[in-house]
This record gives structure tokens, C-alpha cells and sequence, in this order.
């Protein structure tokens, strides 16, 4: 995680502290509890109805294999939960690659059954219509003409402000945090039309939610 996280340097701020080494990791470490329990109450709500989700791939700059099947990519699933056409909820999957049981996995635990998903021509997405969802695949490759990606219109929406938030806030991600910095912008997301009641909603499933303590965190890291 970047040291100059926006909200670890607003946790501090709050705190009144001084941005020394050792505050800083406090505050560190205070973003990922807050960060880890926004991603266990949305893990407990699977997308339905209408979906369009697509593969995704997040890393930096380096040598060796690009795109998918990089080793220096952490691979993860964008779902966009719709109604009328219009986006409600999102779901941001990390998974360990791109293949059906992986596939088979994140459908058991994200999205609920009877569901109708759209999804680009990936091999591993044709393993969808045999957990109890129809399914629908478009190829569109690496298109830019808007008409052929118009049926991803929205996931690719979703993943251009992620985008953008991620990468304007961090200077480096650390792989084993992906997911509650994921988590962070999901639960925004899926909260937008109350963001009035969200903190005093998220004081209330902090107080329900089991400590997690500094050896969870740093154990992610290895």
C-alpha cells in the first residue's frame, strides 16, 4: 500500500497525528480492518438477475507474459448486477486464475442461482450455465468500436472508475491486498443512493463483525 494512501493520511488527520513511520502503519493497519470489513459484509450478498461480468487483470508494469496468463497480473472477476438496463450492484471478484473451477467457485459464493450473465468468449465462462444460470456469451476481442461493446457497457464502465480510483490513490498495490482495496470501492458502489447513512450502517456491521486482528492482515503479505 502506497504511504501516501489518501485515507490513511485522512485517518491520521482525524487522529491528530503526525505522519511518522510507526503512525503511519497504525493507520495503515487501521484502513485494512476498515477495508476487511466492508469486504466480508459484501461477500455475504450475491449478485441476481440480469449480469454482465468480465475477466480482469490487475498489476503493474513489468517483464514477462502480458494480458492473460501473466504471472505478474492478479486475476479477478467484475460482475454488474442490472435492473431496466441500469447498473445496482457491483461484485469484484479476485480468483486464483481463469479457468472453470475457479469459474465454478465464484458462482457458488457470488452469484445467485437462476441468475442470466453475459460475458465475453473466455473458455472458463462457459462452465456458468452448469451451475443453474443461463448464460449468454459475446465475442467482442479487443474492440474500442462502442456499438460491439455496447452489451459490456456497464461492467466496462465500472472498471474505468475503478480504475481511475485505484491508480489515483495508490502508487503500488500490494497483491495480497487486492481484494479489500476492491472491497473499498464495491461497497461505495453498492451503498451510492445512501451515502447519508453509511457511515452510522457501517459503525452498526463493524460492531457484528468479528475482530480481525493485526496477525490477519500481515499474514496476507506473507
Amino acid at each position: 500500500m502506497s504511504k501516501q494512501n489518501t485515507l490513511t493520511l485522512k485517518t491520521t488527520k482525524k487522529l491528530d497525528t503526525k505522519v511518522s513511520k510507526e503512525q503511519e502503519n497504525t493507520a495503515a493497519l487501521l484502513y485494512h480492518k476498515i477495508a476487511h470489513t466492508m469486504m466480508e459484509r459484501d461477500d455475504a450478498k450475491p449478485l441476481s438477475g440480469e449480469i454482465e461480468a468480465d475477466d480482469v487483470y490487475w498489476g503493474g508494469y513489468k517483464k514477462g507474459k502480458r494480458g492473460r496468463g501473466s504471472t505478474n497480473k492478479i486475476p479477478f472477476i467484475a460482475a454488474v448486477e442490472k435492473r431496466e438496463d441500469k447498473p445496482m450492484y457491483i461484485k469484484l471478484s479476485v480468483v486464483k486464475h481463469f479457468r472453470k473451477i475457479s469459474v465454478k467457485e465464484w458462482m457458488a459464493s457470488d452469484i445467485c442461482r437462476g441468475s442470466n450473465l453475459r460475458t465475453d468468449g473466455l473458455a472458463c465462462f462457459t462452465e456458468i450455465s452448469n451451475n443453474g444460470c443461463t448464460h449468454e456469451q459475446l465475442i467482442v476481442g479487443n474492440s474500442s468500436d462502442p456499438i460491439k461493446t455496447s452489451p459490456f457497457k456497464w461492467v466496462n464502465t465500472v472498471l474505468g472508475n475503478l480504475k481511475n480510483s485505484l491508480k489515483g490513490t495508490f502508487h503500488k498495490l500490494h497483491p495480497e491486498h487486492l481484494a479489500r482495496h476492491l472491497a473499498t470501492f464495491s461497497y461505495r458502489f453498492n451503498r451510492r443512493f445512501s451515502l447519508k447513512d453509511m457511515p452510522t450502517r457501517f459503525m452498526f456491521v463493524g460492531l457484528r463483525t468479528p475482530p480481525v486482528p493485526r496477525r490477519i492482515i500481515t499474514a496476507d503479505s506473507g
